[in-house]
């Protein structure tokens, strides 16, 4: 009889004590903050020098150093983040599912997008522009006229330039800017346009470092914000005072120069945290 009441005392505290560990242990959600738990950041997967997934599993760019470096600030080391890739298509509903905590994705703020997200930052301004070969005579929009032009498929870049500035550009849809890149060193294109940022991301690609130029061309602002689920504004919060900081201690343009300055970027300087203006 002793035997199996110590047996059944065995048994009810190992039960108890899986019990704890089911309520208290393993990792929290993407709602906390640090204390050994994980966050969930959504990013691109596929734009060099913003948010890309090498090939050995790693995340770099631009976005992913500021998400980093935010995720930081709310007190999450690199090891607790766990990057989701969120395509342009799906970022509104990766927040409202709660997917992802925040996203950093070239997200440009605009008021549509502002009706079904908050927005921090923003923590880039970025314009439309032209990626050309280092000894192209293309200098100005103008000189598009009879030359082949390339954008992606379901962009309204390429259509822009020609309604507005290069009515006889030859227009060249591919894929994606991969593509429109590749086609541009192998001469198949004389240019590429979509934000500065992307184009100067893949321009420094060690494969193509050195081959490219920005043109400088200013055809739209882009505001690049940090989206947050509709409402919480102690997460916005906490991500616009790490953007401030990021700012003020020069991480933020130490970001751009290792992301962006094989092609000669000419970032204007960081926005005004808070001050979205469209």
């Amino acid at each position: 009889m002793k035997l199996r009441k110590v047996t059944a005392a065995s048994a009810v505290a190992l039960t108890l004590a899986l019990t704890a560990t089911a309520c208290g242990g393993g990792d929290k959600d993407s709602n906390s903050s640090g204390g050994g738990g994980k966050i969930k950041i959504g990013i691109k997967y596929d734009q060099p020098g913003l948010g890309l997934k090498e090939p050995n599993g790693d995340y770099s760019g631009f976005d992913v150093d500021v998400a980093t470096y935010v995720a930081g600030q709310l007190g999450y080391k690199p090891d607790q983040i766990e990057f989701v890739e969120t395509k342009s298509a799906d970022r509104e509903n990766a927040l409202s599912r709660g997917d992802v905590k925040f996203i950093v994705a070239t997200y440009s703020i605009t008021p549509k997008r502002q009706e079904k997200v908050d927005f921090a930052g923003p923590y880039l301004l970025a314009h439309q522009d032209l990626l050309v070969k280092k000894d192209s005579k293309i200098s100005k929009g103008t000189d598009l006229n009879g030359e082949k032009l390339c954008s992606v498929t379901g962009s309204t870049s390429a259509q822009n330039v020609k309604d507005k500035i290069a009515p006889d550009a030859q227009l060249k849809k591919y894929s994606g800017y991969s593509e429109c890149i590749a086609g541009l060193q192998s001469g198949a294109v004389d240019a590429v346009t979509t934000d500065d940022s992307i184009l100067a991301g893949f321009a420094a690609q060690d494969k193509y470092k050195g081959q490219f130029k920005l043109v400088g061309l200013k055809l739209s602002n882009e505001n690049y914000g940090i989206g947050v689920k509709k409402g919480d504004k102690e997460t916005l919060d906490k991500i616009n005072k790490a953007l401030e900081k990021m700012v003020s201690d020069g991480s933020w343009q130490k970001a751009v120069d290792k992301n962006f300055g094989p092609a000669d970027y000419k970032n204007e300087p960081a926005p005004k945290i808070g001050n979205i203006v469209q």
